[in-house]
């Protein structure tokens, strides 16, 4: 508190992080972190936000759906001039809105860059029925290249989906126990729609980035869709104990390091292309449609299997002559038989993946107990709500306290002007 107002400070700034161990990011966030902290207050209050840009461009902070003066709504040019680096600007407003709001840069290219955050106005009257648990997912999309860990922020096509900065399987689940009433808060700014399922049980929209929703608009629902620009609350009662997915439901949202191979691979058009760049390599279609002739594979998207003669094979990059090539012998998980010589007669056959990666997965105790094998298929914009035990609770939470303390992201250094 200074001088009755509530005092916070954002940092803009360059940020190292990882959506999974082994893929690394560069995106630009708040406080060291992407996406950026949330902010909580109470309807009613006085907020002042000192903001400092450490980043290499000028910027600016919108407060989403605030019912805020012009001058401090951040929308630049018109209520304020651009915040330059190494600059600050002090915004101050009184809230008198109840709900799930959210702040960002109103650069478009910095929001593709991560620049979010979350900023919850908890009601003077609370609301009924009461939640036992109340967390929060901020849905984000990223365009890497291969070898690059800076977002390409001219893409139309991401192949990177994260939730909390995260990407299946490393999101940190969401732990309840059996009979508990929960609230997920979720906020999406990028550039899809994002069709949000949960497995197991029904859930109501309580609430959207206007506010609370009237107790006579709710019924039951398992998939909602969280469009850009907006917030949606879910609430629910944790009936059935298990291990239920909660993702988004677009087919390659839920996976991740895509890339555009598009049409059989084994037909290159009229011999072997060259020189496959970064267009086509993330879709974006510069002549014809995504089946024609002049859109197979390319010498420079790759020289191992795009090289090889013409085969009959699949959509699945990483497939070789033996079929499925992750299938170990003997196990049950293996459908697509090497020795079945009618099974790769099949054009596009095997077209899914199953990547086993239970030791890649940053080690937490929120992941004590699940099936081994469980991150085969968590890719993506996927995470999990547990609903286990009182007991199993007690547990998982003991084994959290003795987790080392989570280090700040460390910023990249200052970009030098003209670099």
């Amino acid at each position: 508190m200074v001088d009755g107002f509530k005092e916070f400070h954002l940092i803009a700034e360059v940020v190292k992080t990882e959506l999974l161990p082994g893929r690394p990011l560069t995106g630009w966030g708040f406080n060291g972190s992407v996406p950026g902290p949330t902010i909580e207050v109470n309807e009613g209050d006085k907020v002042r936000v000192v903001f400092e840009n450490r980043l290499p461009e000028m910027s600016a902070i919108h407060w989403h759906g605030f019912e805020a003066p012009m001058q401090m709504d951040g929308s630049v040019g018109l209520g304020q001039d651009p915040v330059p680096p190494g600059g600050k600007y002090v915004y101050e407003f009184e809230l008198h809105q109840h709900g799930t709001f959210f702040y960002h840069s109103h650069f478009a290219m910095q929001e593709m860059m991560g620049m979010l955050g979350m900023f919850i106005m908890h009601p003077k009257q609370a609301y009924e029925p009461k939640v036992d648990r109340d967390f929060g997912l901020l849905l984000q999309e990223w365009a890497l290249l291969p070898n690059n860990d800076v977002p390409n922020t001219l893409s139309m096509e991401y192949n990177w989906l994260s939730l909390n900065g995260k990407a299946g399987p490393n999101c940190t689940p969401m732990i309840v126990k059996q009979g508990e009433r929960v609230r997920i808060r979720m906020v999406n700014l990028g550039m899809d729609h994002h069709p949000m399922h949960l497995h197991g049980t029904q859930f109501a929209m309580t609430g959207t980035e206007g506010g609370r929703v009237p107790q006579s608009q709710w019924h039951d629902m398992n998939t909602i869709i969280v469009g850009v620009a907006q917030a949606r609350n879910i609430e629910f009662v944790a009936k059935y104990t298990g291990d239920w997915m909660l993702h988004c439901h677009l087919p390659h949202h839920m996976m991740n390091q895509m890339v555009s191979m598009v049409g059989p691979i084994s037909h290159g058009g009229h011999g072997l292309h060259t020189g496959g760049g970064m267009q086509e390599g993330m879709g974006m279609l510069r002549k014809g449609d995504a089946l024609s002739e002049d859109f197979g594979p390319a010498l420079g998207r790759g020289m191992g299997v795009t090289a090889d003669q013409e085969r009959a094979t699949s959509n699945l990059v990483g497939a070789g002559h033996e079929g499925h090539a992750m299938a170990k012998p003997g196990d049950p998980m293996e459908m697509y038989p090497k020795d079945d010589p009618e099974k790769k007669k099949v054009p596009g056959y095997p077209q899914d993946m199953w990547m086993e990666m239970d030791e890649t997965v940053t080690p937490k105790a929120e992941n004590y107990g699940l099936r081994k094998g469980w991150p085969a298929a968590m890719m993506g914009m996927m995470t999990l709500v547990r609903v286990v035990t009182p007991e199993m609770y007690d547990k998982i939470m003991e084994m959290k306290k003795s987790e080392p303390a989570k280090p700040k992201a460390p910023a990249a250094a200052p970009h030098e002007h003209g670099k």
